[in-house]
Formats: C-alpha cells, structure tokens, sequence
C-alpha cells in the first residue's frame, strides 16, 4: 500500500456518476452510487456494472511459463487447455494463502494472472524467486483496466457491444470493441451469470462509457465496493484478508477443491497435505441471523447454552459480516474450531457489541448460484 492512494483510469467518471469513494488495498475505490441494496438488487434481478480495475495484472511469459505456474500455484493447470481461466491460490511455506487470483492461460507460454491488489507484487516476487531464466514476469497493473458486467442480463449487455458471450463458465475470448483490443471472461465475484472485461488502460473510459449506456438500458445500474461485498458474502466467496490469510489455509477455508493433491510440487505443498490428513484445527462455516441483528468481522461466536445469553465457551470468530438484502437477514461468514463440535443445522451466539444474537450454522452459499 502507497501513502497515497491510486486511482483507477475512470475515476473522474465515478465522481460525476454520483460515487462515494473509500480505500481499498491502496486505491480510491467507488463504493457506492445508487446504494447497496439498490445494486446489489440490480445485480440479483437485472444487470450491475462495477470497476474492478484496482485488481491486478501480472504478465508471465517464455517457455515454460504455464509450466511455472503448474508447480508453483496451487490449482492443476494442466486440468484446462489455452482460452480458459482457473481460480487458484498461491501459499506460503506454512500453507498459508499469499493471495487467491485467477489465472487466464492463453498458450504454454503465455498466462496472465489476476491477483488482488494490495497483493499484486508479493504473487509476482514468489514467482520470479523460483522462474527459470527463460520465463519474464512482468507487472501490467497499469496497463489494463478490468470492468465486472454481472447479472441475468450481462449477456443482453455484450450482445449490444458485440461481444462474445455465448461461453462456457470460466472460458475467455480475445476480441475487438471499436478498434479496441478486449479479452472478455465468463467470470465474476457475484454468483451471478456475468463476464469480466480486460481493456486497455488508455481506452478504459470508451468501453466504460458503452457498457454503462446498454445497461442502463436494460435497467441496469454502477455497482460499488459495498455491493460486491454484500454479493460475496451471500455466496460464500472469500475475500483476502478475510477469510484468506498468510495464517489461514484453503483446507480451513473450504478452498481444498481449488488444489491439485495429485500434482508432484506447488507452494506450501507439504504443509497443506500434512494439515488434510491430521484435519484442520478450524473450518469456515456460514452463519445466518436468527433473530434481528447483523453479525460483523471479528465478533466473538460462542456455543450457544440458553437461547441468545452469552455465557457459553468461545468457539470461533466472524471474519466477514453483512445484511443480506436478498434473504432480509443478518448473515456472516465465521471460523468454528473443529474441537467445537458445532455441525451444520446447530446454534451459536454470536457477540455483537455486548448483545447476544443466536445464528444458525449453515454451509455456504446462502443463496442459489445462476453461474
């Protein structure tokens, strides 16, 4: 993080689209337009718009680049072939998560990684320690911006543009809007049928501009920052620094599916299948409000004894927290200690600023995916 926040290519265009800003992993980010629950709705029924341009982008490039990555990030490559992306983990030593990014595989040397932004240079750094000399990885954070078009009628948006949309989930096309070179994936953070764009940094606001006026079409609204995280959180999708951390492994955040057990080498390795076969000390579960209450980060989650009194034994925390504006209720995403004894369909009391509120366990997502 700089002592001076960035700003993405189309800020100015935030600011008189009516958006309130607020730092997030170094950059002034939009967080909201129209308000929460309004995109966030808009997102569930019609169509959202959000500029996730912060993200970054890491060029890795040269022979054995793909191979690189196969023995270094935690995901098989070799599971897909050029012109799709994976979701994938890049851990330290102990089995901890440095960051969890998408990798777009355009060729056996050629991949392109999208980490998290405050993240970005530690993904490069551990992989340029251990790249062979005839790979490059080059830091492209400024060079691209990454608009997010998500919702039931994102197709219905890139048909207008047209985009490529007709794709399997995970997929990724390079095309061309306008004379501008676009890389559109059939991906997102919402739960949603949505795509994410990859354009020119120098180029952002034109396909920015054109993405916004064929949604607003259809109904459509600029999503910010408190949307996303309320869009995640009902989906169980976690976020770094939260329910991701150098302390935290994929086997204790539900994320095992994203390793590839059978590969002969990856970071962290040794540390996580020692953890799989011993079984992990925690595990993320979700909590749903009960009663009337929202549960919050870092809240005590006690066993629950009598209903919602406090008095019981500690047996995890809250690391994400939100109202769910599709479900009407509190709900929160919480690390359990697998000594707990606390299963699916059990109770806990969550300590929300001395109060008692009774939740219920449940396994993410807590509403239905449309992917």
């Amino acid at each position: 993080m700089t002592d001076e926040l960035l700003d993405g290519p189309i800020a100015a265009y935030h600011a008189t689209s009516g958006a309130t800003f607020a730092e997030f992993g170094g950059w002034n980010m939009p967080v909201s337009y129209s308000g929460t629950v309004a995109e966030h709705t808009a997102v569930r029924e019609h169509v959202g718009v959000f500029d996730v341009s912060h993200l970054g982008k890491v060029d890795v490039t040269g022979a054995g680049a793909a191979d690189l990555i196969n023995a270094t990030l935690t995901n098989d490559l070799g599971k897909i072939a050029p012109g799709k992306a994976q979701y994938t983990l890049c851990c330290n030593d102990s089995g901890g998560v440095i960051d969890d990014l998408i990798v777009y595989l355009v060729s056996d040397t050629e991949v392109f990684l999208v980490p998290n932004a405050a993240n970005s240079a530690a993904v490069a750094a551990a992989l340029a320690a251990v790249a062979p000399e005839t790979v490059t990885i080059t830091d492209r954070h400024r060079d691209f911006a990454i608009f997010a078009v998500q919702g039931p009628q994102s197709p219905d948006v890139l048909d207008a543009m047209g985009l490529p949309h007709d794709m399997e989930y995970m997929a990724f096309a390079d095309t061309e809007f306008d004379g501008i070179a676009v890389r559109v994936c059939r991906t997102g953070y919402t739960g949603e049928r949505g795509y994410e764009l990859v354009v020119p940094w120098n180029d952002a606001e034109r396909v920015f501009l054109e993405i916004d006026r064929h949604s607003s079409d259809l109904g459509g609204l600029l999503a910010g920052l408190g949307a996303r995280d309320t869009l995640r959180t009902e989906m169980g999708y976690p976020l770094h620094g939260h329910e991701l951390t150098p302390s935290i492994s994929p086997v204790q955040a539900r994320a095992s599916w994203a390793v590839g057990w059978d590969k002969p080498a990856f970071f962290g390795r040794g540390a996580l299948i020692a953890e799989k076969q011993a079984g992990p000390a925690r595990r993320l579960y979700g909590l749903r409000a009960v009663g009337r209450g929202v549960p919050r980060a870092d809240c005590v989650v006690v066993a629950a004894t009598d209903g919602n009194a406090l008095g019981g034994q500690q047996v995890g925390y809250c690391t994400s927290g939100t109202f769910s504006p599709t479900l009407k209720v509190g709900i929160a995403l919480a690390f359990i200690d697998t000594d707990a004894g606390v299963s699916k369909g059990d109770h806990v009391v969550v300590d929300v600023r001395g109060r008692g509120l009774e939740c219920e366990v449940v396994i993410p997502p807590f509403v239905e995916s449309h992917t």
